[in-house]
């Protein structure tokens, strides 16, 4: 994928963006018009993990146009995460032109890890929460009542809670990121780590759609261990790369190292 310059009039910057989002689009909608002929599939894939939550009760299609509706919408959530390489890769070379030249070098590592992580997440969910999240929202009315299992509902709050997961877990790359180019020094993330895990905490409470203390619970353990590894890799490197002192650095301080190394 070509990269533009750095430096465009606004007016090719717009066109650049709508070129990149085109490509994004049509890439989505090809992929989803081919995946809709396997959501049958896909969906007994996507009930694997709760079935025993659900307890042998089949799903029900309260519409005509339901079933349509829900293949659609499987379809166009498997074809963003198939596309979902391209989507981060355009995105990232958007972007790409305004960094500096020893930045640039950390594009496609980031795009990579990015990826894996947007995996890493989904997956995650998938093995983890779902069965968890679904079992603790069910056993709230089998308690009571029987469960009519709408399958738009069900399939919705499962799509919300894989795509939830998967963006949540790029936040140690973001974490990453602000420590090695000390946009927030590393001693800042370190000793206001309560504040932090505070924020995790409220993070975790709005990307969780099932409003389930077990899948926020989770979720918050799984967040604090890739902060505490985000900052771990960034002190490793910003040591090798600029020696112990660095740890206390400032935006300020990085900047004019990397003028002084030029």
């Amino acid at each position: 994928m070509p990269i533009g310059p750095a430096r465009m009039p606004l007016t090719d910057h717009l066109g650049e963006l709508r070129r990149r989002l085109t490509i994004v689009i049509v890439a989505v909608l090809t992929v989803a018009v081919i995946v809709y002929f396997a959501t049958p599939t896909l969906i007994d894939i996507m009930l694997d993990p709760i079935r025993e939550a659900m307890r042998n009760s089949e799903l029900v299609v309260t519409t005509l146009l339901g079933g349509f509706t829900i293949r659609f919408k499987v379809a166009f959530f498997f074809a963003i995460i198939i596309c979902s390489p391209l989507i981060i890769w355009e995105a990232m070379a958007f972007i790409l032109p305004a960094l500096k030249p020893n930045e640039r070098k950390w594009v496609v590592p980031t795009v990579a890890a990015m990826v894996v992580l947007f995996f890493l997440g989904m997956i995650f969910c998938y093995f983890v929460i779902q069965q968890a999240a679904f079992g603790w929202m069910l056993d709230q009315t089998f308690e009571f009542a029987n469960q009519l299992n709408n399958a738009e509902d069900f399939l919705n709050i499962f799509m919300l809670l894989e795509i939830g997961f998967g963006i949540a877990f790029q936040l140690p790359l973001v974490i990453f990121y602000l420590s090695i180019l000390h946009i927030v020094p590393y001693k800042t993330f370190r000793s206001q780590w309560r504040y932090v895990y505070v924020g995790l905490l409220i993070l975790s409470a709005m990307v969780t759609p099932d409003a389930s203390p077990v899948t926020m619970a989770l979720m918050f353990a799984a967040l604090i261990g890739l902060y505490e590894i985000a900052l771990a890799i960034a002190r490793y490197i910003i040591i090798a790369r600029d020696g112990k002192q660095a740890l206390k650095w400032t935006r300020e301080d990085y900047e004019n190292a990397e003028l002084n190394k030029e």
